[in-house]
């Protein structure tokens, strides 16, 4: 039986963090970050994992999940805190599993920001970096482990870690954990865990099937929805364009220029098209940086921290970037490309408008997007209503094509002309080069002319035989 927590019931006041009973050194960590009150989310949640029930959580994104799971765990935790220095006395105890490894490295600084206080000790794994400090750091011991898969299995097979002694486990961004292609590397993982352990599950989008997936890894779970199921946060001011794909850069820069947007996010759906839309926009002046799978680990976070710290205006990315990343006070996001699934459509714009803050998402459709623009409809129970791109000044027209036979008459007379200003430019005439060609004598080629007699007198030919014709040397004959 699954316990629900349905979001049309009324809505508390905001509840304040020191209402719970969590330790004080947590309250502080909590207080060091300048919150005060709680999401909803965490209002719901963090009280029934307190009580060690396993939850799915939805919620839409910027919400505040990561506290809603790390602060309760971290809590219960605290029990085994020691100071010892045996890595044995450090067992991973909960164990935090994520689709992408910008999501896993901000999952990991939230938790070592709530940790900071306590002797618990924390460590984030993925791939695309050296494998050695990783593994140095994990035998050395860890409570908290925040781990994409690939490089989970990686340390699993060097027996880098042990998890035998896991209590927690966490899905962030559930629904990509359980979608196909996570699967197989999911159930690897959680064969080596323990039978009886408290799992949470938490993303802002839930499909049917990945709900009925999700019941086979839980044990009488409660659900906890504080919105529609997935829906977009109202914060969001949602657009969508009817855009030429030969215009869509065009109109991006329009609308960054119209609505004075200091910084966006421009996500599209292939790496390629990441990194020539990057270096496109270079060219028209933007400060431009690309972030996608092909890029090494190093330069995706060094794009994503020159894009936090204010150096990029526009940040052109595949959906590595639409699930968990938190960048503070993001004005917009521009769908490039209409996204394939319609649940990365609400991750993608779950990227603005976070905390309460008002964000603005612009997608630009052509007239082949029409079906994925019906299923982002179907998900998100909205009438979307597609408007027209009114740009500010009209694009130059090219001039009309020419005919083959227009380019022959232009060249003709271009030619004529040429010849007609080479005439002008002739030197004075001179009668000698200008007279006709007049023969001279009789014309008779001096080689037919006829030629004396022999010397030798007695030399005679045949009658019956004929002369040979004299041929020039010039042209193979004997010079005689």
């Amino acid at each position: 039986m699954t316990d629900e927590v349905h979001p049309d019931l009324p809505a508390p006041a905001p509840a304040r963090f020191d209402t719970l009973a969590l330790d004080p050194k947590l309250l502080r960590a909590v207080a060091d970050q300048g919150y005060e009150t709680m999401t909803p989310i965490q209002a719901k949640a963090i009280p029934i994992v307190l009580a060690g029930r396993d939850v799915m959580g939805a919620a839409q994104t910027g919400t505040g999940k990561t506290a809603a799971f790390s602060l309760p765990l971290l809590q219960k935790m605290l029990r085994h805190e020691n100071a010892s220095m045996s890595p044995a006395r450090h067992p991973v105890r909960a164990l935090v599993l994520a689709p992408t490894r910008e999501l896993a490295d901000q999952v990991a600084a939230n938790v070592k920001a709530y940790a900071q206080h306590t002797l618990l000790r924390s460590t984030v794994v993925f791939g695309g970096i050296d494998i050695k400090p990783q593994a140095a750091e994990l035998k050395a011991g860890v409570e908290v482990l925040i781990a994409t898969p690939g490089r989970l299995l990686d340390h699993i097979e060097g027996r880098n870690c042990v998890l035998n002694q896991v209590e927690y486990v966490v899905l962030d961004e559930a629904d990509r954990m359980l979608d196909i292609g996570f699967l197989p590397d999911l159930q690897r993982i959680l064969s080596y865990l323990p039978q009886q352990r408290q799992t949470l599950l938490f993303s802002a989008t839930f499909s049917p099937e990945i709900r009925r997936l999700a019941q086979s890894y839980l044990q009488d779970p409660v659900t906890v929805e504080v919105a529609q199921r997935n829906a977009t946060a109202s914060t969001v001011e949602q657009h969508f364009f009817s855009v030429a794909d030969d215009d869509k850069r065009r109109a991006v820069r329009q609308m960054l220029r119209q609505r004075e947007l200091s910084q966006a996010l421009v996500f599209v759906n292939s790496k390629l098209g990441a990194a020539r839309l990057a270096r496109a926009f270079e060219r028209d002046g933007l400060k431009t940086t690309a972030l996608h799978g092909d890029k090494s680990q190093d330069e995706r976070l060094k794009a994503l921290d020159a894009f936090k710290r204010g150096e990029v205006q526009l940040l052109v990315a595949t959906d590595v970037a639409a699930r968990g990343l938190d960048i503070v006070d993001l004005p917009a996001v521009f769908n490039y490309d209409v996204p394939f699934n319609a649940e990365d459509y609400v991750h993608r714009i779950g990227r603005t408008g976070r905390a309460g803050q008002s964000g603005l998402s612009v997608t630009l459709a052509t007239r082949d997007d029409s079906r994925m623009v019906g299923d982002i409809e179907r998900l998100i129970k909205k009438k979307i209503e597609i408007e027209p791109f009114e740009f500010d000044d009209e694009r130059p027209r090219r001039p009309p094509r020419r005919s083959r036979d227009d380019d022959d008459d232009r060249r003709s007379d271009r030619f004529a002309q040429r010849g007609d200003e080479r005439s002008a430019q002739r030197a004075p005439a001179d009668p000698l080069f200008d007279r006709p060609y007049e023969p001279s004598g009789s014309g008779t080629p001096a080689w037919e002319v006829s030629q004396p007699a022999p010397l030798n007198p007695r030399r005679t030919v045949s009658a019956n035989i004929k002369p040979r014709r004299k041929v020039a040397s010039l042209l193979g004959g004997s010079r005689g």
